[in-house]
């Protein structure tokens, strides 16, 4: 017996409750399955911030909801580190934005939750025929057959992280030369790093991941090579052109942070050339800021570098 389903057009506002608890749950199970913290409720905010920085009043507009609600939910978010105040041109009012942490959460989020979750709400909307109510009894009937985190996880990411594998040197090297190649020249130290990442990079204990796309294989890659016990060079960051539009870069970068992280990194920085601005905007918006101890310690390894950077969080 279900008494709200039953109590029909009297139990409207309950029923729609309880389906919306039954998706927002099935949403907080998918998310917590890939390791983040964040709750579907966090979404909204961290996407209206994603656009831009604002206001608590302009997030209550954005979001739609109760100023209580949004500012429990934004302190939330500050805890977690994933959103800071600072003033604005108006030095009396504060705005809200992401952190670079956060900055990188949107970038998993926007790859590794969002489209999951399109394609399992569609499976259980699409084709929906009847009134109103019949249509909630359809969505409650395909829910209970198949919770929502099943079929978003079924529905498999987009762009996808994969780690080095011998036979993806060539890989390595391809894709490295290529956009080398079209700006500068080859140096002799990307050579030996580009033909030997075995030797170079990872018997010194650094890594080396690759971004997949669908439809098109691997389209980028970067490496940490190892300076130090705790200290590492984020290098050979590259992506084919064929995957402009895809946000391929931004995902591979805050992977490989996330990487850096895992391995007990606590010094962090690149090496770049000020030609690369659209890879120098793209550091500095996960985190990375221009470092002139990183340039004097690092930078005579290439001669085209003018640009060094440290990751700072």
């Amino acid at each position: 017996m279900d008494v709200i389903a039953d109590g029909a057009e009297t139990f409207l506002g309950s029923r729609l409750k309880r389906l919306a608890e039954r998706m927002q749950g099935g949403a907080s199970r998918f998310v917590g399955s890939l390791g983040m913290e964040v709750q579907p409720t966090h979404m909204g905010l961290l996407a209206a911030l994603d656009r831009r920085a604002m206001t608590v009043g302009q997030l209550v507009d954005a979001v739609g909801t109760s100023q209580p609600g949004v500012t429990r939910g934004v302190g939330q978010l500050v805890a977690m580190g994933l959103v800071e105040s600072a003033r604005g041109a108006d030095q009396r009012q504060k705005r809200l934005r992401l952190t670079p942490a956060g900055a990188a959460l949107m970038v998993r989020v926007k790859m590794q939750v969002w489209p999951q979750l399109e394609q399992a709400v569609k499976q259980v909307t699409d084709g929906l025929e009847g009134g109103f109510l019949d249509q909630i009894a359809a969505i409650e009937k395909a829910l209970a057959e198949k919770p929502l985190e099943l079929r978003a996880a079924e529905a498999g990411p987009g762009l996808r992280i994969r780690d080095y594998a011998p036979e993806l040197q060539k890989v390595f090297h391809d894709i490295n030369a290529e956009w080398i190649e079209a700006m500068f020249r080859l140096e002799p130290a990307d050579r030996e790093v580009l033909e030997d990442p075995q030797t170079h990079i990872l018997d010194g204990g650094g890594a080396i991941l690759f971004v997949e796309a669908p439809g098109l294989g691997i389209v980028g890659t970067c490496a940490l090579r190892k300076t130090g016990p705790n200290s590492a060079e984020l290098t050979k960051m590259g992506v084919r052109a064929s995957a402009r539009g895809l946000k391929a870069g931004e995902y591979l970068l805050a992977a490989t942070i996330e990487r850096a992280k895992a391995m007990g990194i606590d010094d962090l920085h690149l090496l770049t050339n000020s030609a690369c601005k659209p890879a120098i905007h793209l550091y500095e918006k996960l985190g990375f800021a221009h470092d002139g101890e990183v340039m004097a310690r690092y930078a005579a390894r290439y001669q085209r570098c003018d640009v060094a950077m440290r990751y700072r969080g």
